[in-house]
């Protein structure tokens, strides 16, 4: 099918057979929300759609849902993730497997409907799973490979995923769907026995769950445990989907062209195909570049990244976020554990189009800092004019 990305996630919640979709409009999110309430009003997909007041009812919904064993998927945006981040929190402290799709947009003031990564990024602290998606067909397969992970027994821990606005909520594309079948014996369904809380829908009965100092380390070391466990968990996800869909699947992240590299960009969501041309094009120029895709930005691929790329000389993180008084997210983080020059570029904000030349650009100007010996500098915000 043609799809865009928002439409492409609403196919892949369907042949995952969600069972309870809650949510709440709000651009540029709205359309997949719009296309799974027409896939239930037409029966064809067999699932209850709870219409709520609000985002923070949507994600209580959600949670309630899972709680009764139900499987249950939102989507949201922006201010709307932002009003939801109370029970974002109780999701992910709570371990309620729920999955969400988040189309990230830039947080206001001023206004704005366009693309940035800081919205999705502010909940990473929330104990969910975080993912980010390259294409239109990626946001379908990640659809259901979310609710593999979340429900895996061994995590348990509900998974978001992010969808760059318009460029790729909006973009349509070529995408193959899976037979209903083969998604049924990737997919089973959820067994609520294994569910850290379940609460019976014909004896509901639920208690007071306040906790004391005594115990309150261990329930949260129980969820360091499940996200030491899901790393393992997400990429054996991603390498059962490639045999049954045919075509192959990150999981933690993509190592392109980095075997010779001397120097790697690093980036996320839907502009990595642009990155992978500016690399592409300049190792027809003679420059031995590479990239590493970030699929999975919680748990966040440290170790492993060091692993693939820890001999390359020159690093470039690209952020398309922005935490004041700390830096670009991901390259901050990236540089706790590599040794050698990281160079931090903020690029992006805002929806601001970034273009193969402007990869090819941050890519060449990592390599020029290096060679005048900046080492770790200060980082570099792309394209920044003055402000009057």
């Amino acid at each position: 099918m043609i799809l865009t990305g928002n439409h492409a996630v609403s196919y892949g919640v369907k042949a995952a057979r969600a069972e309870v979709v809650a949510a709440y409009p709000i651009t540029p999110q709205t359309q997949i929300i719009e296309k799974l309430a027409e896939l239930i009003a037409k029966g064809e997909m067999n699932a209850r759609y709870i219409r709520v007041e609000s985002e923070h009812s949507a994600m209580t919904a959600c949670i309630s849902a899972e709680a009764c064993g139900a499987r249950a998927f939102t989507a949201t945006s922006s201010h709307g993730l932002a009003y939801m981040s109370e029970m974002v929190f109780w999701a992910g402290l709570g371990r309620f497997p729920v999955t969400m799709a988040v189309v990230t947009r830039t947080l206001a003031p001023p206004w704005s409907i366009w693309n940035e990564h800081t919205d999705i990024l502010a909940q990473r602290d929330s104990g969910w799973i975080m993912m980010m998606c390259e294409s239109a067909q990626e946001a379908y397969d990640t659809a259901i490979q979310a609710f593999r992970i979340a429900e895996d027994e061994r995590v348990l821990q509900p998974v978001m995923y992010g969808l760059d606005s318009f460029s790729l909520s909006h973009t349509a594309e070529n995408v193959d769907l899976l037979d209903q079948g083969v998604v049924d014996g990737y997919l089973p369904r959820l067994d609520p026995s294994k569910l850290p809380v379940y609460i019976d829908p014909d004896r509901p009965i639920t208690f007071g769950n306040l906790l004391g100092p005594d115990r309150m380390m261990e329930f949260r070391h129980l969820i360091k445990e499940a996200f030491d466990r899901a790393e393992r968990v997400i990429d054996e996800a991603a390498a059962e989907y490639s045999k049954i869909a045919g075509r192959p699947q990150t999981g933690l992240f993509e190592n392109y062209r980095c075997s010779d590299a001397e120097v790697v960009a690093v980036a996320t969501g839907a502009s990595s195909g642009d990155v992978k041309d500016a690399v592409d094009g300049l190792r027809d120029k003679g420059v031995k570049a590479g990239m590493i895709r970030l699929k999975t930005i919680r748990p966040f691929p440290g170790e492993e990244i060091k692993e693939a790329i820890g001999g390359v000389k020159v690093v470039a993180t690209i952020d398309r976020d922005y935490s004041f008084g700390f830096g670009g997210i991901l390259g901050r983080e990236l540089s706790a554990y590599l040794s050698g020059d990281v160079f931090r570029y903020i690029a992006g904000l805002g929806g601001r189009d970034l273009t193969i030349e402007d990869f090819e650009g941050i890519i060449n100007g990592a390599l020029q800092r290096a060679e005048e010996g900046k080492g770790d500098a200060e980082e570099v915000w792309w394209g920044l004019k003055e402000v009057e």
